[in-house]
């Protein structure tokens, strides 16, 4: 059981290399899955290793590996955490993870680290309801100036009228939350380029939460920076919280995880335990997700009671975003929205008479969830951003699990049936 040369991990699959890369069983007894190393400290073998290893940690010098950086604290390194870093970036397909204790961790901690007063961000809204708040009530505080275009397909011709040397970086999320608009990330590569000058990159940050890492890869399209709830698809199963950042520049991941270090955001060993298991079913359970939505987006769009369904598998060719979703997505996902007729009363009637889904928020799991994003996951976020990302009264977000999809329509049947 020797390990993979540097040409066998190039030639071998992200569903394979999940089970076994960055862990070395004769290291913890012969164990064929990592032990969850539930400790705060390492000892160090004599001072002056300990001296060594915090003198690395300060930059000054830098150890010849990764593996060749001793352990010194779990706020700072651990091997749990180190094993689901190596993993998630063999799925992205990029160099380098960095996990966190949330997916907003996540995205405030890089945020904070790569933006300083007089930066400014463009941001494609809808965004998670957290991500909105901390960009327009938070960072603005510390003088960061937030524009906002509406997400979409042209996303980035709304994008350029605002563009300005002060422009730090652009953030999106592809396919966007609640509503499934698709941002064209190589367009706003391209835009960023154009803007970008020795020494003040224009970042293309992009969360990744929706149908990543298996469906959707952005760093392909030329993402600095990719984010994750990893709570949901990765997680997979509600029973833990975390978030992950993914990036390729080694001076910008040493910034984010210095941040990560200050600010101390980082999952605790058996949260990192708990998603390297996650990891090993992650294609099986997103494709299953998928095979479900499908068939029940289909069923849905056809129903008396609801006037849309916002789901990538059901784009035509005729739709603006059809090439763009076949350029850029591996699959539609699992995740749908759709507008009952009617507004918050009957959204509420439809939610309420649920009986297999949870009415729940959150996405990614194995149950199938649903929740109205205006009052719940959105509550927050101010109306005129509301309507820019079409989060309506109307608007219900449907999280399909792992269930029969069969068993799925009959209770959407049944709750539609009461509406």
């Amino acid at each position: 059981m020797a390990k993979f040369t540097k040409e066998e991990i190039a030639r071998l699959h992200p569903e394979t290399l999940g089970l076994s890369f960055g862990f070395d069983p004769w290291r913890s007894e012969g164990s064929v899955k990592p032990p969850a190393f539930l400790t705060s400290t390492f000892a160090f073998k004599n001072s002056a290793e300990g001296k060594k290893f915090f003198a690395w940690l300060h930059g000054e010098g830098a150890p010849a590996s990764k593996d060749e950086m001793g352990l010194v604290y779990s706020r700072i390194n651990n091997p749990n955490l180190e094993i689901f870093e190596d993993r998630l970036a063999i799925w992205e397909g990029m160099d380098s993870a960095i996990s966190f204790s949330s997916g907003m961790a996540a995205i405030a901690t890089t945020l904070l680290a790569l933006h300083g007063p007089g930066d400014e961000i463009i941001a494609c809204e809808p965004v998670y309801g957290g991500t909105s708040v901390f960009l327009h009530d938070i960072l603005t505080r510390f003088g960061v100036k937030i524009h906002t275009v509406a997400a979409g397909y042209d996303a980035h011709e709304h994008a350029a009228k605002l563009m300005n040397p002060k422009v730090r970086s652009i953030y999106i999320e592809s396919p966007a939350n609640p509503n499934n608009k698709m941002t064209d990330i190589e367009m706003m590569r391209s835009l960023a380029d154009r803007y970008s000058k020795k020494g003040g990159r224009v970042y293309v940050m992009v969360d990744n939460t929706m149908t990543g890492p298996v469906f959707s890869k952005p760093s392909r399209f030329g993402a600095d920076i990719v984010i994750y709830s990893a709570t949901k698809f990765i997680g997979g199963h509600s029973d833990l919280v975390a978030g992950a950042v993914l990036c390729n520049d080694k001076a910008t991941l040493k910034k984010i995880m210095a941040h990560r270090s200050s600010l101390g955001g980082m999952p605790n060993p058996y949260t990192a335990w708990l998603l390297t298991r996650s990891l090993e079913t992650l294609k099986v359970r997103m494709e299953a997700q998928q095979v479900g939505a499908i068939k029940i987006a289909g069923y849905l769009s056809g129903h008396s009671k609801i006037r849309k369904v916002h789901y990538l598998g059901l784009l035509k060719k005729s739709d603006p975003e059809y090439a763009l979703f076949k350029k850029q997505q591996l699959g539609p996902g699992s995740l749908m929205a759709v507008d009952v007729k009617g507004g918050e009363k009957e959204a509420f009637k439809f939610l309420d008479n649920l009986r297999i889904f949870k009415l729940a928020v959150s996405l990614g799991s194995t149950e199938s969830l649903a929740q109205h994003p205006a009052a719940m996951t959105h509550a927050a976020v101010a109306p005129e951003l509301k309507k820019i990302g079409g989060v309506t009264e109307s608007l219900v977000r449907l999280s399909i699990g792992i269930e029969h999809p069969d068993d799925l329509i009959w209770d959407l049947e049944q709750a539609l049936g009461k509406v």
